[in-house]
């Protein structure tokens, strides 16, 4: 697949574009501002400026980051590694929208989609997380049943994220109509979708069948600061 600058740095370009406003940091380096997505990102992942990013940064806070796998340095731990696919859009327009009865997720199902997203750990997930971009779910009366949305963005690009189900209601195909529909809407609006998920992730092979095209595999890492 040809390569594209800014998906090979989305986390960098969302937060110095798109995401500015949600953004604080200095230098080569950015993080979302508390209460959305713990995400943090380099210029040069290659040479990460933890310097520029240790003031905005509470001790023992932890964050996600990507393409980064050089040491550590003083003051900041590595709490978790692995490695996640980020994955292309490469289908058709989906003939329709398959989930016209899902509710738009508003500020007030905050709660019930941090209450979900901690039950199914889709990946970084905040109380405002839900304000970076459409999100949609399904409802069992005030239960949120399964939900799915954007994060990430670009010119021309659009991440689908927090993709969940409820495990009690598993099986009934919930998440993957809404993420079809928010597929559809992101090419009416001339955006091609993409998303993450972590190798171990048996939804890779979910996302293959449905029309996605693995574009890179990257390291992921949990860093946080000492607290000492």
């Amino acid at each position: 697949m040809k390569r594209n600058e800014q998906l090979d740095h989305i986390f960098w370009h969302t937060l110095t574009g798109a995401h500015a406003r949600h953004a604080s940091g200095s230098g080569g380096a950015r993080r979302y501002t508390p209460g959305f997505s713990p995400i943090v990102a380099f210029a040069d992942p290659a040479r990460p400026d933890f310097a520029a990013l240790e003031p905005h940064c509470a001790p023992g806070e932890q964050f996600y980051c990507d393409s980064w796998s050089g040491a550590v340095p003083p003051g900041w731990r590595i709490a978790a590694e692995s490695t996640m696919f980020r994955m292309v859009w490469a289908g058709a327009m989906p003939a329709d929208d398959p989930a016209p009865d899902a509710i738009a997720l508003q500020p007030q199902h905050a709660a019930q989609a941090v209450e979900l997203a901690a039950l199914c750990k889709p990946g970084p997930f905040g109380i405002r997380t839900i304000e970076l971009g459409d999100y949609f779910g399904y409802f069992d009366g005030e239960r949120l049943m399964a939900m799915a949305g954007e994060r990430l963005r670009a010119p021309g690009l659009c991440e689908i994220s927090g993709v969940c189900t409820h495990p009690d209601y598993q099986g009934r195909g919930l998440a993957k109509r809404l993420i079809v529909k928010l597929i559809r809407r992101q090419l009416q609006r001339g955006d091609t979708p993409f998303l993450h998920v972590m190798r171990s992730n048996e939804a890779h092979a979910l996302y293959l069948r449905m029309g996605f095209a693995d574009y890179r595999e990257t390291v992921v890492r949990v860093v946080a600061r000492d607290e000492t």
